[in-house]
């Protein structure tokens, strides 16, 4: 399991470095998660679903983070814990690169906790819980 779910996020690091150089594929985005899904951060929980509405989404969100300057992601460190054989719990170690006219470049590193189940040897993401992301941006000059 462990295996599979590293593939996994090296799959979304990649996912990530093609969206902010263009759009995102949908194809590719709606194979890293599960067709529902549930996210928290200290905004709220909330559901989703892996239909066209949440891949709107994301292109948005890959358009903000281009808006703002984002130049990469990359992952520092990923500890996979099991639950039992089907679950695990990701917790993944991001840094993230920011660069404007009127921005130095700026790291910031942050963690995000991911549900994954495995189901016959296929990896899918069905939650995330993060920090505070805008607060983050705010704090660091980014936005």
């Amino acid at each position: 399991m462990e295996q599979a779910v590293r593939q996994l996020f090296e799959r979304y690091a990649g996912f990530f470095a093609r969206s902010l150089a263009g759009e995102p594929d949908p194809e590719e985005a709606a194979a890293l998660y599960a067709p529902e899904f549930i996210a928290a951060t200290p905004a709220g929980i909330a559901t989703g679903k892996n239909d066209a509405e949440f891949l709107k989404a994301m292109r948005a969100g890959y358009e903000y983070y281009r808006s703002i300057g984002t130049r990469e992601m990359r992952i520092r460190h990923l500890h996979v814990a099991c639950i039992d054989d089907w679950h695990c719990l990701a917790h993944v170690a991001w840094t993230a690169v920011y660069a404007r006219d009127d921005l130095p470049e700026t790291e910031i590193d942050f963690e995000v906790h991911y549900l994954v189940q495995v189901l016959n040897g296929e990896p899918k993401v069905f939650g995330w819980m993060s920090g505070d992301e805008q607060a983050l941006l705010k704090a660091r000059g980014v936005v």
